[in-house]
């Protein structure tokens, strides 16, 4: 490895799975990383949510991805690492589809040895991988604007009071808003990047498709007995799209039996066509809890009533088209960009992991260049 390449800087804005295994596998191979994130924490759709209830006690929420699964052999590979070190584990637990219309089930099948959940929480992962040697993570800064200097470090990153933020050699973005209107439908600030300065990147990034959902966390103090399966898809629902028994994977604590509901994209749509994006009231947040555990009463599957219920919303989580599927990331070469995420090769965990390879192979190919 040149000291050129050891050298090199590069700044990755998004801490989800996607930009997390970008960071640290270019740090593996020598480059300076600092990873922007505008949450408290890693994971982006990997997080977890802590909450407390009425009681005190500390109550977790996987209220994202619920588990993933791989085929392809790199990220197989990975996922092996990660379970070697401990941080992800098999969730063998019986599965099952509901059909709301008739109030039966369709079928329950057991536990198969392909889906993975993060240990203790789905962002160990994330967690673990930005805090990795040669990965710095700055949580709670969001990028509010790239510049380009026709000079040496040519990226400048400023948040939004204007602060600098550094000078960088390369720029990775997994965070699919990053030249998109939407960006100003959620802060009401322009798009941090300037389409401009990648033209052949503008049409793909200008407007990436999304699927809306809503996620509703709910503590049981008893278990749901008459579920036979500990996560579930619902049909003929125009609300819930499935559910997850969140305290049955491994690490978890049991003290309390947790269930995560995630609505229709549908009905997050209905919702936000009356809302907007941005931020939602109390009122409304409870409006909707209280909708989609109707529904979820109404299946005849609930014997006991919460003691914890909180919704949360996720706007654009789920992109509803893949932009760069052979290549896995988008690239500009003059630019030393990429853009890394679940919505270039596929809308999963196992999509955004490949992207983020990809994104550090294109960045390594131009530090051992230089």
């Amino acid at each position: 490895m040149s000291s050129l390449s050891v050298a090199m800087k590069v700044a990755v804005i998004g801490s989800g799975i996607s930009g997390a295994v970008c960071a640290s596998t270019l740090a593996r191979n020598g480059v300076s990383v600092t990873i922007f994130e505008s949450g408290r924490g890693p994971g982006g759709r990997m997080s977890q949510r802590r909450e407390i209830g009425e009681d005190g006690k500390e109550l977790m929420f996987d209220h994202g991805a619920p588990f993933f699964s791989v085929s392809n052999s790199d990220a197989m590979a990975l996922v092996h690492e990660w379970e070697s070190r401990g941080l992800v584990s098999l969730w063998k637990q019986a599965f099952g589809s509901f059909d709301c219309a008739s109030n039966k089930f369709l079928g329950v099948q057991e536990g198969d040895a392909n889906k993975y959940v993060g240990v203790p929480g789905m962002n160990s992962i994330s967690k673990a991988l930005c805090h990795e040697s040669g990965v710095q993570s700055m949580f709670g800064t969001g990028i509010a604007k790239l510049e380009w200097l026709e000079e040496e470090l040519p990226w400048l990153l400023k948040d939004s009071k204007g602060e600098y933020l550094g000078r960088f050699d390369g720029v990775v973005a997994s965070d699919k808003n990053i030249g998109s209107p939407r960006f100003t439908q959620l802060t009401g600030l322009p798009p941090p990047l300037d389409l401009n300065l990648v033209p052949e990147l503008a049409t793909k990034l200008q407007h990436i498709p999304v699927l809306p959902c809503f996620s509703l966390m709910l503590a049981f103090k008893e278990p749901l007995s008459l579920i036979p399966a500990k996560g579930l898809s619902f049909k003929n629902s125009q609300i819930l799209s499935w559910a997850h028994c969140d305290s049955t994977k491994p690490g978890r604590p049991t003290d309390s039996e947790r269930w995560i509901l995630h609505s229709t994209p549908d009905y997050a749509n209905s919702v936000i066509a009356k809302t907007g994006l941005q931020k939602l009231s109390n009122e409304t947040l409870h409006k909707i809890s209280e909708e989609m555990f109707k529904e979820f009463l109404c299946s005849g599957l609930v014997s006991s009533l919460p003691f914890f219920m909180k919704a949360h919303r996720w706007g654009s989580a789920f992109p509803a088209k893949s932009i760069a599927v052979e290549e896995r990331c988008l690239w500009d070469r003059n630019r030393n960009l990429a853009i890394c995420g679940d919505f270039c090769v596929s809308p999963n965990v196992e999509g955004a992991i490949l992207s983020g390879l990809a994104a550090a192979s294109k960045l390594l190919q131009t530090s051992s260049s230089l």
